[in-house]
């Protein structure tokens, strides 16, 4: 045990003293805060120095009026088709929208003319303020008033509520454990996929550079292959908790100094206003603060602790699962071309793992896929955290848990009897039937 705790030290300070090591942990947190202002700044720049485009409309059924905003100029015309067309190319206009003679319940033969191919936001601008027209037309055409309309067609906000055995209430939200087990899935995903890959280049390397014959003069190759993927995985760790902190406070400090430039009291007194003058105006606003309110408590439902501690636990477990696998790629070949084609059948379960994240378990947290693939180790560490937020029974956590260290304990193993014998071996083709002879071969 002490020949192990050794080499966790080795790696963990052989990276961790790295100026590679410090200028990623320093610059990566640095880059996100920095996109963020970057794009910030040049939107608000872009907002401000952007002109109007300029549309000319051809309205053949003069029942249409244009308002000219910030986003479009209209320029009506009282030509034919053709000629407005050769109007339009004598211009730097954005475009020339037509409007033939049309039925209001099916309105087909409006088009849209530019010399380049339109952003789907602009064409999208468009064709909305057109529907909103035909909408009004409508109406009218059936002596509805707008406000009748409204009232037939009221909204439902349904409430969520998860009622336990005891009969004790507790609200939810979809939207919300959607959303945590998307991002808590994709993490595990990358980071077991990235650290992995770590260790099987850092096997590669020292296979190649003789330093492990050195090494395993005085210990085993499995303790080097364990003290290595649990040295890697404390490096992870570090440097996944640093990032995890800066970017939260970069981040925050990005955009609370863009808020101060930003004229958001101009907008609140705006909408205040506006709020005095419209009494829908005062409903929708308290409706979406009401919202806002909710999801805050609904989030405060959530086990917090809970899910931070399962997500702990199926990161280290997957790493160490997988990170046994990579290893044994890495002690089986020479550069990392070869690994190439050991590497893909390694991934293909964690793959498998992050596609039915979206196929399966955030459309069906509860359902039979979804269960097998928080069991069954390979696909766990993805599957579970996935699921974790929408209430998974004790009994079938505590099932995966266990299933997660008994394949860890089983791919530790394997990939130990490959490693023993292909951590010394260079200069050999290998294949699937050499690992196999490798495996079955006694130490």
């Amino acid at each position: 045990m002490n020949k192990i705790w050794l080499i966790i030290q080795r790696e963990f300070l052989n990276r961790v003293q790295k100026k590679s090591f410090l200028i990623a942990t320093i610059l990566v947190p640095l880059i996100f805060p920095a996109i963020i202002g970057g794009l910030i700044f040049i939107m608000i720049k872009e907002s401000e120095s952007a002109k109007a485009d300029t549309v000319q409309v051809l309205d053949e059924s003069k029942m249409f009026t244009f308002k000219s905003n910030k986003r479009f100029t209209f320029v009506p015309l009282d030509l034919s088709l053709d000629q407005a067309k050769k109007v339009y190319n004598e211009t730097e206009d954005f475009a020339l929208l037509y409007i033939p003679q049309i039925d209001i319940n099916k309105p087909e033969g409006i088009a849209i003319y530019t010399k380049e191919n339109p952003s789907i936001e602009k064409v999208g601008d468009l064709e909305s303020s057109i529907e909103n027209q035909i909408h009004d037309l409508k109406l009218k055409e059936y002596n509805i008033d707008e406000a009748t309309l409204k009232s037939l067609r009221p909204k439902v906000n349904l409430k969520q509520f998860n009622l336990s055995d005891t009969g004790e209430e507790k609200s939810s939200s979809a939207g919300i454990l959607y959303g945590l087990g998307f991002g808590l899935g994709i993490l595990i995903y990358m980071f077991v996929l990235i650290y992995g890959i770590q260790i099987m280049q850092g096997v590669i390397d020292e296979k190649t550079s003789k330093v492990v014959e050195v090494i395993v003069s005085s210990v085993k190759p499995f303790q080097l292959m364990l003290g290595k993927i649990i040295g890697i995985a404390s490096v992870g760790l570090v440097q996944f908790t640093i990032w995890i902190m800066l970017i939260t406070v970069l981040s925050s400090g990005t955009l609370a100094y863009f808020g101060l430039k930003m004229p958001q009291k101009q907008v609140m007194e705006q909408v205040t206003k506006q709020m005095e003058k419209d009494p829908e105006m005062k409903e929708v606003v308290e409706q979406q603060n009401s919202k806002v309110v909710e999801l805050l408590g609904n989030w405060s439902e959530l086990p917090l602790l809970k899910i931070t501690l399962v997500f702990v636990f199926y990161f280290l477990g997957g790493y160490l699962l997988y990170g046994a696998l990579f290893a044994a790629v890495g002690s089986a070949v020479d550069s990392q071309q070869e690994a190439q084609q050991f590497q893909f059948p390694v991934t293909i379960p964690l793959l498998i793992g992050y596609m039915g994240l979206f196929m399966f378990i955030l459309r069906d947290p509860h359902g039979s896929v979804s269960f097998w693939l928080s069991i069954i180790p390979f696909t766990s560490p993805v599957a579970m955290v996935g699921r974790i937020a929408f209430g998974v029974p004790d009994w079938q956590l505590a099932l995966s848990i266990f299933s997660l260290i008994g394949g860890f304990l089983l791919t530790t193993w394997i990939a130990g009897r490959i490693y023993r014998v292909g951590i010394l071996m260079t200069g050999t083709k290998v294949s699937y039937k050499v690992l196999a002879k490798w495996f079955m071969m006694k130490g």
